[in-house]
């Protein structure tokens, strides 16, 4: 068995900076903990270095079959890794000094860790190791803060995470059971004579569990009370990167693993699109809680991803699932900066002329909004042009319609926030009273940082998108 840790450096960059951050912080001072942050940060940038030389070597596996390194695993390392730096400039203003900074840090390496190993996983019991390292310190990162809203929030993500993990274990039993063994390539082969009832089951249990990571119905609850009572980092994290690992876990399962005609999964991934793209528009219409909105626009574009599995059979589906999880990552991380940079405006009604107190931050969810609506040259406009065209092409017009149609109704609740942001504020309007915090005020330079650097990654992408995606199509084990 091949057994090559060299080839595992992002990940063990992650793993050993947790470990060693969580001693060292055990000595530091309070006033010290940002050593700690600093060492996040090293290994975040040590693991791009490494999975980026990584992905310029052909695709191998590692550790026999239960580790796949190729275009998909890469991809997800390096937007995970990049997305986790941006969250640590995200939480650098909120928890600095914080009594418990240093386990902040830790859990956010872990989950970001077992992100990486989700995408990564070419067998099942690894897929589910990685799913309990993802959820676990997500649970505790929820309620980080101990307060109402964060503790509430935190019991609705465990308890789902909890149910859809115990499916997810019954349904590993029963395709290793039909199959004869946890390697993808071995079900591929086995699950043709097996039993249709027993895989189908066993498909449906395994993709409840990944489905509440990718935050796609029918497991999508617990996203927007997660987004509304965490903290803004948290919740950024969440919603966002958590995300990545998933839907790459659930392309690599799919093409690799279950053949169609054991069951016929580009339909049912086509069924689950729909409904989560049009679940999420839906339900974002008539928020007025910006963090609520985020959440259920986070849903909504699960669904666009989704499509990219409908489309699996199609030769674009792979580079354009794992351009538009780069672009959405960095868009959707900027809008959630702008929250963070501003933590008393928490509706929709509060961000009014903030045009006029902050040009910078308008001008990054500007950016951002109108991305994620997609529009161009954002990174998520060339993305949903690539999924719409893989959809087409393999053989979903009517999903790819649903699309657009989705598209163009997200312009109303995305609009519906960027009105009072360019909207001047009455003359009338009162000024915050004694004590009243005033919801345009900046908090910190950090969280600004973060949003001015998504916003830009986010233009660069779909400027620079050219040249990128060829990089995308490489094999995928």
């Amino acid at each position: 068995m091949k057994e090559d840790l060299g080839l595992l450096g992002p990940e063990i960059a992650l793993a050993a900076s947790a470990v060693i951050g969580l001693l060292a912080g055990s000595w530091l001072p309070r006033q010290r903990q940002w050593l700690v942050r600093a060492l996040a940060a090293a290994a975040c940038l040590a693991g791009l270095a490494a999975a980026g030389f990584g992905a310029t070597q052909p695709a191998t596996t590692d550790f026999g079959a239960s580790y796949d390194i190729d275009v998909v695993t890469s991809t997800t390392r390096i937007v995970v890794l990049g997305a986790t730096l941006l969250v640590l400039g995200l939480a650098a203003g909120p928890f600095a000094a914080h009594p418990r900074e240093t386990e902040f840090y830790v859990l956010l390496q872990l989950a970001a860790l077992g992100t990486i190993v989700l995408a990564g996983a070419g067998e099942l019991l690894l897929l589910f190791a990685g799913y309990l390292l993802a959820s676990i310190p997500g649970y505790a990162l929820t309620a980080f803060a101990k307060d109402r809203a964060g503790t509430e929030a935190a019991m609705k993500y465990y308890l789902l995470g909890a149910l859809l993990g115990v499916f997810m274990l019954v349904g590993i039993v029963l395709l290793v059971g039909a199959g004869g063994t946890t390697g993808y390539p071995g079900l591929r082969v086995a699950l043709v004579g097996a039993p249709h009832g027993i895989v189908t089951v066993g498909l449906v249990a395994v993709l409840a569990g990944l489905l509440f990571k990718a935050g796609g119905v029918p497991a999508h609850f617990w996203i927007p009370d997660v987004t509304e009572g965490s903290s803004p980092p948290v919740a950024a994290f969440l919603a966002t990167v958590l995300k990545i690992g998933a839907l790459a876990a659930l392309f690599r399962l799919l093409t690799t693993a279950i053949p169609v005609t054991a069951v016929d999964w580009p339909l049912l991934a086509a069924v689950l699109a729909a409904a989560t793209m049009t679940l999420g528009n839906l339900a974002a219409f008539f928020q007025t809680s910006v963090r609520r909105l985020l959440g259920y626009s986070s849903i909504s574009q699960a669904g666009y991803l989704v499509m990219a599995l409908a489309a699996a059979r199609s030769g674009l589906a792979a580079k354009s699932l794992l351009f538009y999880l780069a672009a959405y990552a960095a868009t959707n991380l900027a809008a959630f900066a702008v929250t963070t940079a501003l933590p008393a405006a928490t509706t929709l009604d509060s961000y009014r002329g903030l045009a006029r107190r902050r040009p910078g931050l308008a001008a990054v969810l500007l950016v951002c909004l109108l991305g994620l609506i997609g529009t161009p040259p954002t990174g998520v406009f060339i993305g949903k042009l690539e999924i719409f065209t893989a959809t087409i092409d393999g053989g979903y017009t009517w999903l790819a319609v649903l699309a657009v149609a989705n598209t163009v109704a997200s312009v109303f609740y995305y609009l519906r926030w960027l009105v009072p942001v360019f909207s001047r504020p009455p003359d009338s309007a009162p000024a915050p009273a004694p004590g009243e915090p005033d919801p345009l005020r900046a908090a910190g330079h950090w969280p600004a940082v973060a949003a001015y650097a998504g916003g830009v990654i986010s233009v660069t992408l779909g400027v620079a998108a050219g040249a990128i995606l060829p990089l995308l199509g490489g094999r995928v084990l």
